[in-house]
């Protein structure tokens, strides 16, 4: 039985994979700044509290792992210091404890943050990596890491995701299951008619054990992960509202106006929206997935719309669990801020 180290294991992705590489049989040893608290499959596996950026913990917590599933990170509404420290300095402590320890294989989950706003679609992997914000421009150093890791022998697979949705995940997409439960409007950032991909965390689970369990020259590459089906931003998220059955629609508005006062309200600290994604979300968003598809035969199972429904409905079932609950991480719903004002409004 192999021993799977994955840090980040208390997120959304970390539970999601845990749950995941459990039902086919692997030890898993998760460590998290957060304490690991779903008792689902608490008992099962080993739980570490700590930070990656504690070198000395880290590298006792890795002893013994085959193989290391990178997940943490310090998102984009951290602090530029905690993104930079976490993300970079963080990422080169667990690509060394894997070198050390001799693992079989390192999985690093990127983003596709890394190319920015590009002016083509669809994104390939070869395309030009460009960093917006500290988030991006981290992510960017940490795949660097990581290429360094592989001249010195080490099996890397770096996996780009798109924006992913399923259970625990909350953060942005709250704020659309929110306004969709309560039977309003959902006001979109532009016109709603760019096509935005998204991924649901099954398929991005079945593409990590790809890369876990093919061949290491095959795997030892970078791939985009995306959904294989998606319409326009506006018809997807029209999906959840419709399925909320209220009749209500998702709401056009002028994308440069919104953005110049999104801006603002960043800088006051009134918006739970930063930069990365309102600049964004008027515009296409999609990457090339058949890297993947010809080298993991990574096969997509769900839409954008099913996976935003598939999430809607675990908000639903699971609301008590986090209502009146805020933060900055995916597991909590965002502060609205402002927006909770314009949701009375529509």
């Amino acid at each position: 039985m192999k021993t799977v180290f994955i840090t980040g294991g208390s997120g959304f992705l970390g539970i999601n994979l845990i749950r995941y590489l459990l039902k086919k049989g692997y030890k898993i040893i998760s460590y998290d700044i957060v304490p690991f608290d779903y008792t689902d499959c608490k008992k099962k596996i080993t739980a570490v509290v700590g930070d990656i950026r504690d070198r000395e913990k880290l590298q006792e917590a890795m002893t013994g792992s085959d193989i290391v599933i990178h997940c943490a990170a310090a998102l984009p509404l951290y602090s530029e210091e905690d993104i930079y420290s976490t993300d970079i300095d963080g990422t080169k402590n667990v690509v060394d404890g894997a070198i050390i320890h001799k693992s079989e294989r390192f999985i690093h989950i990127s983003s596709t943050a890394v190319y920015g706003v590009p002016d083509h679609h669809p994104i390939y992997e070869n395309d030009k990596l460009v960093g917006v914000g500290p988030y991006g421009e981290a992510k960017i150093e940490a795949e660097n890491i990581c290429e360094e890791a592989r001249k010195k022998g080490l099996t890397v697979s770096i996996i780009r995701p798109k924006s992913f949705v399923g259970p625990e995940r909350l953060g942005v997409f709250a704020l659309l299951y929110d306004w969709a439960r309560d039977g309003h409007g959902f006001p979109m950032i532009g016109n709603g008619k760019n096509r935005y991909q998204l991924l649901d965390v099954e398929d991005l689970c079945d593409a990590i054990f790809a890369c876990m369990t093919l061949d290491k020259k095959v795997v030892n590459d970078v791939f985009n992960i995306g959904a294989k089906e998606f319409t326009t931003m506006g018809e997807d998220y029209q999906a959840v509202l419709d399925e909320a059955g209220y009749g209500k629609k998702v709401i056009g508005t002028p994308a440069g106006l919104v953005i110049g006062v999104l801006r603002i309200l960043e800088a006051l600290q009134i918006s739970p929206l930063y930069a990365w994604v309102y600049e964004t979300a008027s515009k296409d968003s999609f990457v090339s997935i058949e890297k993947a598809e010809k080298q993991l035969n990574y096969k997509p199972r769900f839409s954008n719309k099913e996976a935003l429904i598939k999430n809607y409905r675990w908000y639903l079932d699971h609301l008590s669990e986090f209502e009146g609950q805020s933060g900055v991480s995916h597991r909590v719903p965002w502060k609205q801020g402002i927006l909770g004002l314009i949701k009375k409004i529509l």
